[in-house]
């Protein structure tokens, strides 16, 4: 078969790591892809929200199924303009990538399905934001509610930051249109995971369970972003919190949007902090995460390619997934001034020796060739991942292997997976 992966970033290179070992594929490609994509697969030099021209490359290339990594084409209906030409694709519509794209609906579905969430309250006038801000004291948290990367999201300890994030959002417009309207909610305590499940209309198949870091720096300090490094499996979701987590969130969402009139297929993604109170939504996500995918590709040993043909043909519920019992650490190293502004073209070296390390894999996300040379090109540059015996070792493997890249002002947390520890 002909296998088409959309996106450019770690979790696409570890897609593409990952199908590249399989028997069922002939040919993949990937657009827009990335130099450490290039090595497994054909880049196609389209862009991931280029609907027309990746619509256009699949009838003339006669592709069989379209993987699709990063949330903006999902928001902007690519799945449903492909399956309307006749291929299988992976990823859910557009009325169901909603979940992500837009905040409030998702605060919607959970408080009509009782879903276990945040209080909360949206706003579209700054003014308004700013006099109910001022009247709190307790802790909160300002997001934009359409998709900002990872990086639409401000803790806020007192009215004077929630008067910055609002500022941020509203008045100077950081996000563009995702943050013209903002969600502002309680904040929650507790340690944060993040669970993942395929999802096919009404067949629920959980992933291995992750953990997230998203604040930049050590001891989860610093701005938010898209993800610091991430780890699998962790100790805080017990399999008696996994039923509970199925039970009171997943089968409630997927059957609120039913209940919209909206199938979902694909990935299934829930960030949840563990409250005293029980499990609450942070966050859903229309796909995998990011780094979340890498240490899940490490570890799972089923054909990757099955996987998504049983999910495009309906049959999610004839599948079992294998996993290495070994857990995996990835994390991420950064450029300079990540997640605010970073400087671009940066030469990067190590990598070959690092990836020549044993159960080791180096996953790119923002690099690219400049003339001869690897050179940086993005906030998170490189996915540092790797398989130990236990979290130590996992842990020991990928720092040591870190060690060996070098790239000026690199930045990484020395923590992940801290929490397993």
């Amino acid at each position: 078969m002909k296998v088409l992966i959309i996106g450019s970033g770690g979790r696409e290179h570890a897609f593409a790591w990952k199908l590249a070992a399989s028997t069922h594929i002939t040919d993949l490609f990937c657009a827009p892809g990335n130099p450490g994509i290039a090595e497994l697969a054909d880049v196609v030099p389209l862009a991931a929200t280029d609907l027309p021209g990746i619509e256009r490359f699949v009838r003339l290339n006669a592709i069989d199924l379209v993987l699709i990594g990063p949330e903006d084409p999902l928001a902007l209906g690519l799945s449903d303009r492909l399956r309307n030409a006749g291929v299988l694709v992976f990823g859910p519509s557009k009325a169901a990538a909603q979940i992500e794209s837009d905040k409030w609906f998702a605060k919607e579905v959970m408080r009509h399905q009782a879903i276990p969430t945040a209080d909360a309250r949206t706003f579209t006038d700054p003014l308004s934001a700013e006099e109910y801000v001022k009247a709190r004291t307790d802790p909160i948290v300002i997001k934009a509610i359409g998709l900002a990367k990872g990086k639409g999201v401000s803790i806020c300890q007192n009215p004077t930051e929630s008067l910055h994030a609002i500022e941020i959002m509203m008045r100077k417009g950081r996000f563009g249109e995702a943050g013209k309207r903002i969600v502002i909610e309680e904040k929650l305590s507790g340690p944060e995971c993040s669970v993942l499940a395929f999802v096919d209309k009404r067949t629920i198949y959980f992933l291995e369970t992750a953990q997230d870091h998203k604040p930049v720096d050590d001891g989860d300090t610093g701005p938010m972003t898209g993800g610091m490094g991430a780890y699998s499996p962790t100790p805080v979701v017990t399999p008696a919190l996994l039923t509970q987590i199925e039970r009171d969130i997943f089968v409630p969402v997927v059957d609120g949007l039913l209940r919209e009139g909206i199938e979902y297929q694909g990935c299934l993604y829930a960030g949840l902090m563990l409250t005293p109170n029980g499990p609450k939504v942070l966050e859903f996500n229309c796909r995998f995460g990011d780094p979340e995918t890498q240490p899940l590709m490490m570890r799972l040993k089923t054909d990757l390619m099955e996987v998504l043909l049983a999910m495009c043909e309906g049959k999610l519920d004839q599948i079992s997934l294998d996993w290495d019992h070994r857990p995996a650490i990835c994390v991420v190293a950064t450029s300079k001034g990540y997640p605010g502004e970073y400087p671009t073209g940066i030469p990067i070296t190590g990598i070959t020796d690092a990836d020549a390390m044993p159960d080791v894999k180096v996953f790119h996300s923002g690099t690219k060739f400049n003339g001869k040379s690897l050179v940086t090109d993005g906030g998170r540059v490189l996915g540092v991942t790797a398989l130990g015996a236990n979290i130590t070792d996992a842990r020991r493997r990928a720092y040591a292997a870190m060690g060996k890249i070098k790239f000026d002002g690199m930045h990484y947390r020395k923590d992940i997976g801290w929490q397993a520890l």
